[in-house]
C-alpha cells in the first residue's frame, strides 16, 4: 500500500462513506414517501411527509453530504408535485344540484 498517512486516509474515506450512505439513503426514502402519499391523495399525512424529506435535505446539504444546489432542487421539485395535487384538489368543483325552473304562470288576457 503507500504509507501510514496514506493508509490512514482509506480508513478515513471508509468510515465517511458508510456515515454518508445511511444518511444518503434516508433522504431517498423520505422523498419517496412523501411522493408515494402525494399521489395517494393523502394531502394531510403528504404535508407530514413532506416536511420531513425537506429537513432530511437540509441537514444533509449542510453536512455536506448533498450539494446546497442539489437539495434545494430536490426540495423544490418535491413542494411543486405536493402544491399541483393541493391547487387540484381545491380547484374540483364540489357537485352542484341542478336548479329547479319553475315555469311562470301564464298570464290571462
Amino acid at each position: 500500500m503507500g504509507s501510514k498517512s496514506a493508509q490512514k486516509q482509506v480508513r478515513v474515506a471508509s468510515k465517511r462513506q458508510q456515515r454518508n450512505k445511511s444518511i444518503r439513503s434516508q433522504v431517498k426514502t423520505n422523498i419517496t414517501r412523501a411522493e408515494k402519499l402525494i399521489f395517494a391523495g393523502d394531502l394531510e399525512a403528504a404535508r407530514e411527509a413532506v416536511v420531513t424529506a425537506i429537513s432530511s435535505l437540509d441537514k444533509a446539504a449542510e453536512k455536506g453530504i448533498l450539494h446546497g444546489n442539489n437539495a434545494a432542487r430536490r426540495k423544490s421539485r418535491l413542494m411543486k408535485k405536493l402544491n399541483e395535487v393541493i391547487s387540484l384538489s381545491s380547484a374540483e368543483p364540489e357537485p352542484v344540484e341542478p336548479e329547479t325552473v319553475e315555469p311562470e304562470p301564464e298570464k290571462a288576457e
